[in-house]
């Protein structure tokens, strides 16, 4: 079923919920009626600013030229060499966590 379908499918419902209600109301009285009464009347209002939303996406879908992205780069794989690391790269750094060697803990 296409979007419309659907939110003409959920508008019967609540219109169906609706004619129910009004039907209880004849015969209950009550705080639960008076609830019930404005969910379904919130219900109404949700549906249509989702047909609202909705067809304002598809306007702008409509109106938008699909936005094209350039392809990403291929990458090749990259060598990682087995010989350790020149261990003067990390002279000026601190052990993650422990601080550096020169200084002590608060």
């Amino acid at each position: 079923m296409s979007l419309e379908q659907e939110l003409t499918a959920i508008q019967r419902c609540v219109d169906e919920l609706a004619r129910a209600v009004n039907r209880l109301q004849s015969g209950l009285a009550g705080p639960d009626l008076r609830r019930v009464r404005a969910d379904t009347d919130h219900l109404r209002e949700s549906v249509a600013l989702l047909r609202a939303s909705a067809t304002a996406a598809a306007s702008a879908a409509q109106a938008a030229p699909p936005e094209q992205q350039p392809p990403l780069p291929r990458q090749g794989l990259v060598p990682i060499p087995d010989t350790p690391y020149d261990t003067s790269l990390w002279t000026d750094s601190d052990d993650e966590g422990l601080g550096a060697h020169h200084r002590h803990a608060p």
